[in-house]
């Protein structure tokens, strides 16, 4: 089993003045190279939380370690292990995109600075065009950025995060504002990155299906952990499988389903939930001749809603 490379242990954040805890005595933890899906309603707590993981906002109380540094004994340790795509914007609209990065880069240690781009190290330049082209903006690469479109800016925030490889990647809506390409384009390399690098990515987004193939989601709601698993497993937990079934004799079919002891409902056609059974051995079983028959797999985003519904939270 691989060893957590993010460890939260009773992480508690109260704002000043505020009657209640932001973040309220929450544990979990992020197995090292795993991709983990962190999301929760507005107001739930989850960007206090990701803020205090950064190390960009101080907690209250509880212990937090990155790639095994107390963040806050080892802030400076722990952050030279971390990648983020802020949600907000954050490059200097005063500089070039490259200079934005190439500051970044410095920063970081990866080289020392040097004050032209063509001064800096091949290998430097060498990565720097290689994500540049995975995000289509070669060209505006020398730019001033107060005069590239916000969706530009948004793939040079991209860039800048993913120029020191960090072991742990922080994806704050990071296909905001973003074309298909660019978003199936970016999801293509950082997927790859975790194959060949080992990153651990944790993610919070509006777009659900970006969650689908994670390995473990953690869902946070007035402050306090509701769900973690496998998406697998959360939709177990709140969704039935369903079959759509229809036939001529509509009356029979019914009839059967109710012979079995089926629960059904009628909509456009008849809706079969099921658990705990095959629809191989549901369809087995009917005699009757169908007209229409669909297996309906429950998709992550379904889950969500359904969590949304039953704890009356809002969207994300």
């Amino acid at each position: 089993m691989n060893q957590a490379i993010i460890t939260v242990q009773n992480l508690t954040k109260r704002y000043k003045n505020a009657n209640k805890n932001a973040v309220d005595d929450i544990s979990f933890t992020v197995d090292e190279g795993a991709f983990f899906a962190f999301l929760g309603p507005n107001g739930a707590g989850k960007t206090t939380t990701i803020s205090i993981l950064t190390t960009t906002l101080g907690k209250t109380s509880g212990e937090i370690k990155i790639a095994g540094f107390d963040i806050e004994k080892e802030a400076k340790k722990a952050r030279e292990k971390l990648g983020i795509i802020f949600q907000q914007p954050s490059l200097d609209l005063q500089l070039s995109a490259e200079e934005n990065i190439r500051f970044h880069a410095c920063l970081y240690g990866m080289y020392g600075y040097r004050p032209s781009f063509r001064m800096m190290p091949a290998e430097y330049k060498n990565r720097i065009m290689e994500l540049a082209e995975l995000v289509g903006l070669k060209d505006a690469l020398f730019k001033p950025i107060r005069k590239l479109s916000g969706g530009m800016q948004r793939k040079f925030e991209i860039v800048r995060s993913l120029m020191h490889t960090p072991a742990i990647l922080f994806l704050d809506e990071p296909t905001a504002g973003l074309d298909a390409l660019s978003r199936r384009n970016l999801w293509d390399y950082i997927n790859n990155m975790r194959h060949e690098n080992g990153t651990t990515v944790f993610l919070t987004t509006h777009y659900i299906d970006e969650c689908e193939h994670v390995d473990k989601v953690c869902i946070i709601n007035n402050g306090k952990i509701a769900i973690n698993g496998s998406p697998d497993e959360m939709k177990q937990s709140l969704l039935k499988q369903e079959l759509i079934l229809d036939a001529a004799d509509r009356s029979q079919l019914i009839g059967e389903l109710s012979d079995m002891g089926m629960f059904h409902k009628m909509e456009e056609h008849i809706i079969v939930p099921y658990q705990d059974i095959t629809a191989q051995n549901i369809i087995a079983q009917l005699k009757t001749k169908l007209t229409v028959l669909k297996i309906q797999e429950p998709t992550l985003e379904d889950a969500y809603i359904e969590y949304l519904k039953i704890s009356g939270g809002k969207t994300v």
